[in-house]
C-alpha cells in the first residue's frame, strides 16, 4: 500500500544567510537511510562551507541559479538544469545571484551530518 508523506521536516542548514531545507524523504523525516529527497530554498547571497560528502547528490534547479564550486572550477546551474556531484568530490554550493534559488536535492545514500565532511 502506498504511504503518504504528508509533511516534510525542516532541517537546519549550513551557511549564511540561512536557507530552508524541507526533507520529504530521508533519515530526519521518514527514517529512510537509502535516499534523501529535500526541497531547498536559498536566499540571494547564501553560501555554505566547502564539503567532501560520501554520497552522490543529484540537484534539479527549479528557479534561480545554484553555483557549484569544485576542484576543477565553477558551474552555474540554472532553472531547468541539473547537476550530479559524486562521493569524495570537493564542492561548495552558493546562490550569489539576485533571486537566490529553489531546488530539489536527492542524496544516495541519505544525507547525514556525519557523512558530509564540511571544511572548517
Amino acid at each position: 500500500m502506498p504511504n503518504l508523506i504528508a509533511n516534510p521536516t525542516i532541517v537546519e542548514a549550513a551557511g549564511t544567510p540561512p536557507k530552508t531545507i524541507r526533507e520529504h524523504v530521508g533519515a530526519a523525516n521518514t527514517g529512510e537511510r537509502r535516499v534523501s529527497i529535500a526541497h531547498m530554498t536559498s536566499p540571494s547571497g547564501w553560501a555554505e562551507p566547502g564539503q567532501r560528502p560520501e554520497f552522490d547528490e543529484f540537484t534539479v534547479v527549479l528557479a534561480g541559479t545554484l553555483v557549484v564550486d569544485h576542484d576543477g572550477g565553477r558551474l552555474e546551474v540554472n532553472a531547468g538544469e541539473a547537476v550530479h556531484t559524486k562521493p569524495g568530490e570537493w564542492v561548495r554550493y552558493s546562490t550569489p545571484g539576485p533571486e537566490g534559488a529553489d531546488y530539489i536535492a536527492v542524496c544516495l545514500p541519505a544525507f547525514s551530518p556525519d557523512t558530509v565532511h564540511r571544511d572548517d
